[in-house]
Formats: structure tokens, C-alpha cells, sequence
């Protein structure tokens, strides 16, 4: 994942976000409707599920970011794990919501926000803990769709990095300048 170069936490942390959002995205741009709420197994959870989560994980923990716990008193995770969206549409539109609240609430600190101290169900952290949490949290999730659209895709998956067996040849152009690293 080759990122801009930078020494600011907060522009840093926005791009590892931004990566991992496209990432998704081209994942789930790789399905059909019907296979975004596939599951492989009773016990799995399909990608409009994942999302459904993600999406209430981001509303609760970036609304009033700064003033107020992270879990918020109204958020009811064990429903994000019932009834996925019935259409991309609706998917993609509570996707969008969610990314939403992380790029405005990343947008507005400062870096002196940083060492602020926050909780997350009662639990103090600082800013800077509680956005590596996140990153944490929405990476392990974005495996788990880019890992369930690859299953689905099978032969038709169009890697989403180095295609397979085409690393030493991506090295040569990277270092040859015909690749950007951004």
C-alpha cells in the first residue's frame, strides 16, 4: 500500500483509511448483488452484513468523537449482524454514511488533539489510540470482504494489487519509474 510520504499522524491515518475504503470497494464491485449477501457457512457473516456493521461501528464511534463515549447508549450491535441491506444501493448508501463521519471527524482534529483523552465503553484512551483501534478494526473487516469477494469471484477476481505471479515484473517497472508508487 504504497502511501504519499508524510510525518502527520492525522494525514497519514486519512490515507491508510482511503486505502482501505478503496480496497473494499473494489472488492465489492466485483459481485453481483445477490453474492454481496452470500455466507459460505451458517456461523459466517456475508459482505452487506460486514458492511452493516461497519457502518454502525462508524456512526458510533465518530459521532460527537471528542464529547462522548464511542459506544453510543442508542447503538444496538447485535442487530448490525441481522437483516444485510436488500440492494447495493442501500449497502453502498450506509458505506458512504459511515466513511462520512471518519473523514469529517478525522478532517476537523488537529494534531494537538491527539493526546486528548476519550473513552470507548468507559474504557480512557487517547485519540491517537482510539484512531489505531480503527484502523484495527475496519482492516481486519475489509480482509474478511476482499477474502469473501475472492471466494465468490474465483477465477473472475481481478487482483486489487499485484496480480499472482507478477511481482518481480510489477518490481522492475515500479523501479523502471513506469509505475507510480502513489
Amino acid at each position: 500500500m504504497a502511501l504519499e510520504f508524510t510525518t502527520s499522524y492525522l494525514d497519514d491515518s486519512i490515507a491508510v483509511f482511503h486505502q482501505y475504503k478503496k480496497l473494499a470497494e473494489g472488492a465489492m464491485a466485483q459481485l453481483g448483488e445477490e453474492q454481496l449477501t452470500a455466507v459460505l457457512d451458517p456461523e459466517m457473516n456475508s459482505i452487506a452484513l460486514i458492511v452493516k456493521h461497519m457502518a454502525g461501528n462508524m456512526r458510533s464511534r465518530w459521532t460527537d468523537f471528542l464529547t462522548t463515549d464511542g459506544e453510543k447508549p442508542d447503538r444496538n450491535r447485535d442487530t448490525e449482524f441481522e437483516a444485510p441491506p436488500a440492494t447495493r444501493a442501500e449497502l453502498m448508501a450506509l458505506w458512504d454514511q459511515g466513511w462520512s463521519l471518519v473523514f469529517t471527524t478525522l478532517g476537523s482534529l488537529s494534531e494537538g488533539d491527539l493526546t486528548a483523552t476519550i473513552t470507548i465503553r468507559g474504557e480512557a484512551m487517547s485519540v491517537m489510540q482510539a484512531i489505531n483501534r480503527q484502523v484495527a478494526h475496519y482492516a481486519l473487516h475489509v480482509g474478511q470482504i476482499i477474502f469473501l469477494a475472492k471466494h465468490l469471484q474465483s477465477t473472475n477476481w481481478k487482483s486489487l494489487s499485484v496480480p499472482r505471479g507478477q511481482s518481480a515484473a510489477y518490481t522492475r517497472k515500479v523501479y523502471a519509474g513506469e509505475v507510480s508508487q502513489r
